[in-house]
This record gives C-alpha cells, sequence and structure tokens, in this order.
C-alpha cells in the first residue's frame, strides 16, 4: 500500500489544550505520526511518498472561503496583536450561541476566532495552516493514486481532520482531509463515494459537510454523543436532510465496547454501504478505539485492527485512508498498521 506522508506535520505542535477545566499538555502530538511512519518502515509495508501540490480550488469546494481565508492568516493577525504572542498558542474564548448573528464577519480577532472554532482544545500554532493544507495535498494525492487504478492509499498527515467542519475547526482539526478525499473522487467521476469513519470521536465534521448530499454516504461507528465528545451531533436518528436523506448512518456505542460488539456495528455499516451502491471508499481511520487510548472508551486490541483492515478489504472498493485519532502514542503505530496490514493481506 502506498502512503502519501506529510513531511510538515509537526509544524504544528501545540503546547496546551482545555481538557475538563484545566489546560494540559496537547495529547495530539507529532510523535503520533513519527510511530506510524517508524512502524510502516519496520514492516516494509509499501513505499512513502510525497504529496503533490494541492489545487485550492478543491479546498473551497469543502470549506468556506471566508473560513480558508481566516485560517490562512490567523497566526499572522494573533502575533500582530501583540509581539508576545509569538510564543504562546491562540485559543478562542468566545462563541456565537442561539440567538447570535454568525453572518457578519467581525473585526475584531479573538471574536473571528471564536465564529471559527467549536471547543477550546484546539490551539492554532504557527505551523497549523501549513501542516494542514499538505495534510490535505496528502489525501488529494492519495486519491489520485487510487483513481489511477491502485487498490488502496493512504494519507499519514496531521492535524487531524474528521471534525472540521464547511466553516470550523476543532478537536484537533482544520482542514477536513476525509471530505477532501470523497470530494476529490466525485470529481474523478465516482458516481456516489461511501465515508466510513472508525475514529472513537464522532465525525461531525465530515456529516455536516456532507448531511444534504446523495452523492457522498457517511457512516461513522463512535462513543455514544450521551457521554461522548463532540456531544452535540452523532446520534442515530440523524439520517440526512433534503436529497442527503438516508445517506448518513450513525452507529453509538457505549463506553466498554469490545471488538464482538464494534465488529457487529461494523458489519452493519459495511452492510449499509454497500446497499447505497457506492463505488469508492474512504476511511477516517482513528484508532483511539484501542482499550488503552487516554481520552476514549472502547476495548479494542491490537489484533483487532488486524481483522478490522480484513472487514475493511472484502467490501471491494477502491479505498483511501485517511489518518485521524489515536492517542495511546506508544502503540499507534502497531494499531495503524495493523489495519493496513490486515487489508492489504484480505485484499490480495
Amino acid at each position: 500500500m502506498r502512503t502519501i506522508y506529510n513531511d510538515q506535520h509537526a509544524l504544528h505542535q501545540g503546547k496546551v489544550e482545555m481538557f475538563r477545566g484545566e489546560l494540559v499538555p496537547c495529547f495530539e502530538v507529532p510523535a503520533r505520526v513519527d510511530h506510524v511512519k517508524h512502524e510502516l518502515e519496520r514492516r516494509g509495508l509499501g513505499s512513502l511518498q510525497a504529496p503533490d501540490a494541492l489545487d485550492g480550488a478543491l479546498l473551497a469546494k469543502v470549506h468556506a472561503p471566508r473560513y480558508l481565508d481566516f485560517i490562512a492568516g490567523a497566526w499572522d493577525e494573533w502575533v500582530a496583536l501583540d509581539p508576545a504572542n509569538a510564543s504562546r498558542d491562540a485559543l478562542p474564548s468566545y462563541w456565537p450561541t442561539r440567538g447570535m448573528r454568525t453572518d457578519v464577519l467581525p473585526q475584531s480577532f479573538p471574536a473571528r476566532m471564536g465564529l471559527f472554532s467549536f471547543d477550546a482544545g484546539t490551539p492554532l500554532t504557527a505551523g497549523s495552516w501549513a501542516a494542514a493544507r499538505q495534510g490535505a495535498a496528502c489525501a488529494w494525492t492519495a486519491t489520485q493514486r487510487v483513481v489511477g487504478g491502485e487498490r488502496s492509499a493512504f494519507a499519514l498527515t496531521r492535524p487531524p481532520g474528521h471534525h472540521a467542519g464547511v466553516d470550523f475547526f476543532g478537536g484537533y482539526c482544520f482542514v477536513n482531509n476525509a471530505a477532501v478525499a470523497a470530494q476529490a473522487l466525485r470529481d474523478a467521476g465516482v458516481e456516489r463515494v461511501a465515508v466510513l469513519d472508525v475514529d472513537y470521536h464522532h465525525g461531525n465534521g465530515t456529516q455536516a459537510i456532507f448531511y444534504e448530499r446523495s452523492d457522498v454516504h457517511f457512516a461513522s461507528l463512535h462513543g455514544d454523543p450521551f457521554t461522548d465528545y463532540p456531544y452535540y451531533l452523532g446520534h442515530a436518528d440523524e439520517r440526512g436532510a433534503g436529497q442527503g436523506e438516508g445517506f448518513n448512518h450513525n452507529l453509538p456505542l457505549p463506553r466498554g465496547t469490545d471488538f464482538t460488539a464494534w465488529r457487529t456495528a461494523l458489519k452493519t455499516a459495511l452492510d449499509g454501504i454497500a446497499r447505497v451502491k457506492a463505488g469508492a471508499l474512504v476511511v477516517s481511520l482513528g484508532v483511539d478505539t484501542f482499550e488503552g487510548d487516554p481520552i476514549s472508551g472502547f476495548k479494542l486490541k491490537s489484533d483487532d485492527y488486524l481483522r478490522m483492515g480484513e472487514d475493511l478489504a472484502r467490501v471491494g472498493l477502491p479505498t483511501v485512508f485517511v489518518f485521524e485519532g489515536g492517542y495511546a502514542v506508544a502503540e499507534v503505530g502497531v494499531n495503524t498498521v495493523n489495519v493496513l496490514e490486515g487489508f492489504g493481506q484480505a485484499a490480495g
């Protein structure tokens, strides 16, 4: 399996995040990708390549132009407020809530930062935009390899993407790489694309981007939003709207779910993908379903990820994998590469 690697990912390295009422060291760290890269090289599982140049027009099909403009220039604005800001990350502290306007773009930088975010756990750093944009290039390039005839490809990048919506960042995510891949597959002529999110946390951004579209089917297995982040989306009754009705499939699961129950839910999601006759698959590959993950609650073990990969391969679709979450850093490489190895062995 070919891996498209973001060699700029470490430009984004947050210092602290707000977690359960206090500032703590970031869970989302460069070592996550470093461990995956090392494990890929150790097993000799395909080649690592740099991404091709990204056409910015593709990003504008996924994210609102005013949001992209903000993210691209946010760090410079932050430092312009106070030169001392160059030594500290930016975190939002204000948000528009029900009854407030979001159509008017404030002049205040903190106000705009709140407008374009949904949590205080996603530090914006000097290199966030460069790393995120290069990550989108990785997703796009992986898609082009699959469009060109390869069975699968893997976009190894951070920051992750599935929590980023049309016009907001959060959940460590700035650009939605899975949505970029899905849109690129549609642009290449795939009539319907399936996005399967196996991260512990619901891909609220991906759902929101495609919620009213029938050409992209979104399915997600995740911690129940009654108890788990991102809390405000991911319920089973969210089935899509307008033309997208019936093309959104959420499978929330309780804390403590083991692989047997998780795999049953995966089969349900894959059966749904088969029913909509998808022509290609994008997998938001989060491995924070692991039993040792510090901010999650499922009980999958390392060997279970081999079986997961095998199940995904049996779908028989051209597949783009995009790296998402996984915060048990020491094991993230083994667990991620187990999925890819299992997929490769079953795909033949």
